[in-house]
């Protein structure tokens, strides 16, 4: 049964953008457990071993497979945490469904069948991740496609949704949409403070100043089942998307104002 399920219980996916050194991953990963640990959140450790779609070919992409897939292995066998990293193409999945719990589809990817199919046939999670051209309810095909090729253990993810050139907007209907397609919702607090392209030459910047506050409203929404952020220890030196991630220091803390939010919103039901 997927744990991710249990309604009962919140979860985190969290880790740094991308893979930069084992070092950094275990660190990471060691701390944001403690941290949950502590709270009583159900957790999974995420980072890419590659990041296929940086805005310029000499942008740092990531370890590659083969040492990603070992550091990330290392992190799971060793601290005990649930792995989610995503894959860019079909012949990557079954490799990469060897280490991780969860499978992550890339928002640009979640239209593309044969990426679903062999994500669909690993038969791991899949935290697919909702295009910023499509509504939430386009996403029942995304769905029905997942569900075609025999995997129904799906949670969808809003990341932020276009806004004209370089700018996205969090629709918090949309996350009371997709819930009603049956299925755990996450919100990615950190790729949606993104300015994609917009940035400083034309590379992806962001606002990071503003992830606790969406991440607050999207709780208070009622739809959510997880959040989806990435964190690192070193914003200013990080390798990929320092722009949008939240520093460790903060993490606890908005963990703590999130769940505080969830009690108050089991309290009362708006049918969500």
């Amino acid at each position: 049964m997927n744990p991710f399920l249990d309604k009962d219980k919140f979860f985190l996916i969290a880790g740094p953008c991308a893979l930069e050194s084992e070092e950094n991953i275990m660190y990471l990963a060691s701390e944001i457990k403690k941290i949950t640990d502590r709270l009583g959140i159900r957790y999974c450790f995420k980072a890419s071993w590659d990041k296929a779609n940086r805005t310029t070919a000499e942008k740092y992409r990531g370890l590659g497979l083969q040492e990603g897939m070992r550091i990330l292995g290392k992190a799971k066998q060793e601290l005990g945490v649930c792995i989610a990293t995503d894959i860019h193409e079909a012949w990557q999945a079954p490799i990469v469904a060897e280490t991780a719990d969860i499978i992550q589809i890339p928002a640009f990817l979640c239209r593309q069948t044969d990426l679903i199919k062999a994500a669909a046939e690993t038969g791991r999670i899949l935290n697919i991740k909702k295009a910023q051209f499509l509504s939430p309810e386009e996403m029942v095909n995304v769905i029905g496609k997942c569900e075609f090729f025999g995997n129904k253990d799906i949670m969808l993810c809003e990341r932020g949704t276009s806004f004209g050139y370089n700018s996205l907007v969090v629709d918090m209907t949309g996350l009371v949409r997709m819930k009603k397609l049956g299925y755990p919702v996450v919100f990615d607090a950190t790729h949606s403070v993104q300015i994609s392209g917009g940035g400083e030459h034309y590379g992806n910047s962001g606002k990071r100043e503003f992830v606790p506050y969406l991440a607050r409203a999207a709780m208070a929404t009622g739809a959510l089942d997880g959040i989806f952020m990435e964190v690192h220890n070193d914003l200013e030196h990080a390798k990929c998307d320092g722009s949008c991630m939240l520093r460790l220091e903060m993490l606890e803390e908005l963990l703590k104002e999130l769940l505080e939010i969830r009690a108050v919103q089991n309290k009362y039901s708006y049918g969500v």
